[in-house]
């Protein structure tokens, strides 16, 4: 009997992708692809693209270097929070953000619906945080504005546009949704990111 053809997926970003201080099997997409097996959707292991500490243009540089073969069923992109991290401009963000998105689209042989942005997390929250003068409520209103940006975006090219800032919130009061770096993500709270993109993953499966 022939194996049925498993569902390909490439993720672009940065720390929050490639899963910085947690295991690989702990990383949003890695689980998000076993949470679809159970739902009977397979897919191949994730192609990843990313690297802690990449803005928009470092992403951007990376994926032209890397250049994946063929096209995938979904594409994920989550990039932007070292754009605000290092006080970069909102324009300018704007601009490089809609050109990954245009590259994520063309990635998916065109097709928008293929497409999940997933919001930038708010590090403010985080023991890290507690050294940076910006503090936590200046933190938190750039990250605003960044994934205002990131949103409009995500609307107007038609891709599905998940919120996973208020989950990232949730780290203030529950220290087990922060990794032991004090800054990055936990496997558990990359477990919610996951169930988020599942969800909307089996819209269009």
């Amino acid at each position: 009997m022939k194996e049925e053809k498993k569902h390909t997926m490439l993720c672009l970003g940065d720390s929050y992708t490639i899963g910085e201080a947690v295991e690989e099997s702990e990383r949003f997409p890695m689980q998000a692809v076993e949470l679809l097996k159970k739902e009977k959707i397979d897919f191949e292991k994730p192609v990843i693209i990313a690297k802690t500490g990449w803005t928009t243009d470092e992403l951007a540089t990376a994926v032209k270097e890397r250049n994946p073969t063929g096209k995938y069923d979904v594409v994920t992109l989550l990039i932007g929070v070292n754009n605000q991290y290092r006080g970069r401009d909102l324009e300018n963000y704007r601009q490089e953000f809609h050109e990954l998105l245009n590259t994520a689209i063309d990635y998916a042989n065109g097709n928008a619906v293929h497409i999940f942005v997933l919001s930038v997390p708010d590090w403010g929250v985080t023991p890290f945080a507690e050294n940076d003068k910006r503090g936590e409520k200046k933190i938190g209103e750039e990250i605003d504005f960044f994934n205002a940006i990131n949103k409009e975006e995500s609307l107007k090219a038609k891709v599905h546009y998940i919120d996973i800032t208020p989950v990232s919130r949730e780290a203030k009061s529950n220290s087990t949704l922060i990794a032991t770096d004090g800054l990055h993500p936990s496997g558990k709270m990359y477990a919610e990111w996951a169930k988020k993109l599942v969800r909307e993953i089996k819209l269009i499966f």
